[in-house]
Parts: structure tokens; sequence; C-alpha cells
């Protein structure tokens, strides 16, 4: 069962003998550099298609709404499958799974690479998004099962750093690899690339990863709790994904209704099989961890704002400014380094200080938020790129200080036994409030900017105004969680 009080912060000092046994086995650590590979394929995959939509809708003569699929496809397999995921690695074996989850990933990604037409690449996109819902879970449950607590921060760190740099590398090397033109493939590179790194992965998977402790395939999977996630996330998603190009029919409006009644009734069924003796897919303690969710609230929110932040910052440098997908690659370097350095020093920097990281990133973003709206106020239609890259800076060293030691906190008192579950709702929880932030304040975005984005400075102003008031939330929930632990 998962503790009831989780308290996120620096832990008390222990004895040289507890010290020296929570030391983590140095093998540890490579199995995180492997399995890291593919927290940063998924992230990469998820951002790079926005760079690439345009030379998609030449190439392939893709409609909006095909482009839409393609783009909003991937990530809804993706979020829909991620708690499943997690549970499969719980029965099945984490390695076992996530060799599983990354070969299939490779296949797909070369699937997309070869499509002849839209259908092809759509269908190529959503079993992608599919085989990285089983490989990414089982990163953070490999963490929480190998990794003492008091070294989960450092590990965690590293995890938010990749998801962060993946998806920021997404709009950098996918200008970058557009621009390349390698072989003359044009967009088919940005899935490519894929293949020979999933490739080595997967063969450094099956040396590196341990098997399983014991065999724990007599733990019966709950279908019918898989069935309930993914169908309550589906409700929710496809409407968000697709109501914009189809123009916000009727069913866009009937299935997110139709979403809380299909999600109590899967809580109370994961409930009743809990009481029952049974192996539900979300774990009902989890939810009752209240200081795990109070941070799982903060995750949600950050991801809402950072996923939307990448999606609208692309438009603004590309469509509004008319940047080259290379100069918009170039923008993002100082807050991408920024972002990297930050995470990989916040899991000791947390260790030490405890809530006042994150709470400092928080401010970071802010001002950085803050000064790049006031700076398109100011230069109106003169802005350039390169102007905005100091704001941008700000922003990506903010980005690096609060991500990682939010998930370092929501993951700091989840037992292993509950490992796959925790791990899965975690990712689901950044998917689901990652496509949610892009569709809704990406249509915030569109309203303001006006046809064919002519004030793209206007819509990104507006949109910040909410991302400051999203960040602010955040840092609102980090001082509740520091009370709570003081308390």
């Amino acid at each position: 069962m998962t503790r009831a009080h989780a308290r996120p912060g620096p832990p008390a000092a222990p004895s040289p003998a507890a010290a020296a046994a929570a030391v983590p086995d140095p093998r540890a650590w490579r199995m995180l550099a492997v399995a890291l590979s593919a927290t940063f394929m998924a992230s990469f995959d998820l951002f790079v298609v926005n760079i690439a939509a345009a030379a998609l809708r030449t190439d392939l003569r893709m409609s909006d709404a095909a482009l839409e699929l393609v783009v909003a496809g991937y990530g809804f397999a993706y979020a829909a499958g991620l708690v499943t995921g997690g549970r499969l690695g719980d029965r099945y074996g984490y390695r076992r799974m996530f060799v599983t989850g990354l070969s299939a990933f490779t296949v797909t990604s070369l699937l997309c690479g070869l499509a002849q037409s839209p259908a092809q690449l759509i269908a190529a996109r959503l079993a992608q998004g599919l085989a990285a819902a089983v490989m990414v879970p089982q990163v953070l449950s490999l963490v929480t099962t190998h990794f003492p607590a008091a070294h989960r921060g450092r590990a965690t760190a590293w995890y938010g750093a990749v998801n962060g740099i993946g998806a920021v590398t997404g709009q950098l090397l996918g200008g970058l690899l557009l621009e390349a033109d390698v072989l003359g493939l044009g967009w088919r590179t940005v899935f490519l690339v894929n293949v020979p790194v999933g490739l080595i992965a997967a063969g450094f998977a099956l040396l590196v990863l341990p098997p399983p402790a014991r065999d724990r395939t007599d733990r019966r999977f709950d279908p019918l709790g898989a069935v309930g996630v993914t169908l309550t996330l589906a409700l929710v998603l496809a409407p968000l994904s697709l109501g914009r190009q189809e123009g916000w029919p009727v069913w866009t409006w009937v299935c997110p209704a139709a979403a809380i009644p299909a999600g109590r009734l899967t809580l109370r069924w994961q409930r009743t099989l809990r009481e029952r003796g049974g192996d539900p897919v979300v774990h009902p303690g989890l939810l009752g961890n209240r200081p795990f969710t109070t941070v799982l609230l903060a995750i949600g929110l950050f991801q809402s704002y950072f996923g939307a932040y990448l999606f609208t910052l692309a438009l603004l440098l590309q469509g509004g400014l008319g940047a080259r997908p290379v100069t918009a690659a170039v923008v993002f370097v100082p807050q991408a380094v920024l972002f990297s350095t930050a995470s990989l020093l916040s899991g000791r920097l947390t260790a030490r200080y405890g809530t006042a990281v994150p709470a400092t990133g928080a401010a970071l973003i802010i001002t950085g938020l803050t000064a790049l709206a006031a700076h398109l106020v100011v230069a109106g239609h003169d802005v350039t790129g390169p102007a905005l890259m100091p704001a941008l800076a700000l922003i990506g060293l903010g980005n690096g200080l609060l991500l990682p030691p939010l998930i370092g906190f929501a993951l700091a008192r989840v037992d292993p036994p509950e490992a796959g579950s925790a791990s899965g709702t975690l990712s689901t929880t950044q998917q689901f409030a990652s496509s949610l932030g892009v569709t809704v304040f990406g249509m915030l975005f569109f309203a303001t900017a006006g046809p064919d984005l002519r004030s793209a400075g206007t819509g990104m102003v507006t949109v910040t105004a909410v991302f400051v008031t999203l960040i602010a939330t955040v840092a609102s929930l980090l001082r509740a969680v520091a009370r709570h632990r003081a308390g």
C-alpha cells in the first residue's frame, strides 16, 4: 500500500550504515542511461511533427483533417495506453515490456518513414503512440524499484531532463533535419532517425536491464480496468484532437460529458477489485494519497503549459515571424542548453534545498514569460527571433529547475509493488495535460493571431498571460506540499 502521507523535500540525514545500504547498485545508473533512450524518443516524436507539418502537407497532399490526425493521433494513442503499459510491466517484467515496446516503436517509426499516403502515415502514427505507451512507463518503474528513495531525486532529475530535452530537441533537430534534406528524404528523416537509435538501444537493454526478481505472471491482469481507463481518456482526447478541425459537431460535446460517468464507473471497479484481493490497473491507494495527488495536479498544470508553450512558440517563429526551420531551431538552442543543465543539477539542489528549488524555477519561468510578452508588445511587427532569446533562456532555466523535482516528489513515497501503476498514472497525466494544453491554448492562440497568423505576436502575448497563471498555481501547490511536510 502506498504510504498515506508523502513528504517531498530533503530527507533526514541517515546513519552511516543506513546511508551505505541506501546507495544504489552502480549498474542501476547504466540501466537508467539505456532506459532514458525510450523517454527521449517518445518525447522527440511528439513534438518533431510540428516542424514537419508543412512538408507533410505538401509531399503527401494531406488535408487539414489528416494532418491533425498525424499530429494528434500519436499523442492520443500514447496517453490512452500509458496506465495499461505500466501495469503490463508489473505483471510481465519491466525489461520484457521495455524491449517489446522499444522494438515496436522502432518498427512503427520505420513504417512512418516509408508511408506513401496519408492513411498509411496515420495508421503508423497511431501504432507508434501505442508502442511508446508500452515502453515509457517502464522507465519510472525501474527507477522506483532499483533506486533507494534517497537517490530517486537524482534519477528523476535525469528523467525530467531527458523528457524535456526530447521535446525541445524535437523542434531543434527537426528543423536541422528538414534543412539538411538528407539523401533527399525530406520529412521522412524525422521518423527514420529512430530506427538505428532504437536498434542500438534495444540491444543494450537486453544486456543491461535487470530481469524480474521473481515470476509475476501469476498476477491477474485487469482487462476491464484497462478498457475503462482507455475509454475514459479516449472520450476526452478524441474530441479535443479533432473537434476544432471538424467544427465542433455534437459528438465532440457528448463524448467529454460521457467521460465523467465512465471514469466514475472505472474507479468504482478498481476499488471493488482491490477489496476482492485483485490487482487493479490503477491502485485506489494512489488517489487517496493527498501529497501524491497534489503534486500530480501540479505536474498536470505544468505539462499543459509546457506543451502549449513549445507549440505556440514554434508557430510564432515560423508562421508569425517567417523564420526558416533552421533559424527557428537556432532560437531554441539557449533555452535547450539551460534546460538541460538546470535539470541535471536539480536533483542535487533539491536534495539540499527541498521545494525552494522548484519554487525558484517557477519564479524564473514567470519572469521569462513576462519579459517575452513585454518584448512582443513593445517591438510589435519589428520583433525578431534572436531578440527573444534572453527571455527564452530564462524560461528554459526555470523549466529545468521545476519539472524534474515535481516528478521526484510524486514518486518519493511510492512503494515498489505500485511502481507500474504510479508510473503509468504520472506519465498519463503528463501526456494528457500536454495534449489538453496544445488543443485549448492552441485554439486561443489561433483565435487571437488572426488569419495566416498575421497577429502572431498578439496571440503569443494572450497565451503567455494564461501560462503565467498556470505556473503561479503550480508554485501555490508546491507551497501546500511544503506546509504538509512541515505539519
